[in-house]
């Protein structure tokens, strides 16, 4: 038993003549380990991206929110009116009158 465990630190499964074998084991574990290594690192960048494009999406919905809000703002008729008014533009003070075209009174049948 102890010579067996003394054999395994000193590394002479790794010399003995069923070497090639356990050389083809560790080389496919060492590429499992890589394989598992870069889909790590490839699903964190991606979380991390996507994190990002969540803030953006924040932000410029709050930049569309106030927007919104400005625009509701100057199409108010009081501050069109207050902007209008410095070029002498105002308000009508009468309503509109409606104008009635009537084609049949020409006689046009």
């Amino acid at each position: 038993m102890a010579a067996t465990f003394y054999n395994i630190l000193r590394g002479n499964f790794l010399t003995n003549q069923d070497a090639f074998k356990n050389w083809k084991f560790i080389l496919f574990v060492t590429g499992l380990a890589l394989i598992m290594i870069y889909t790590g690192h490839s699903f964190e960048s991606k979380v991390h991206y996507i994190g990002q494009l969540n803030d953006q999406v924040s932000e410029l919905r709050s930049e569309y929110v106030d927007g919104q809000r400005q625009l509701m703002f100057l199409q108010m008729e009081s501050t069109v009116a207050s902007r209008l008014k410095t070029s002498g533009i105002a308000p009508a003070k009468e309503p509109p009158h409606k104008i009635i075209i009537n084609t049949a009174v020409h006689g046009d049948d």
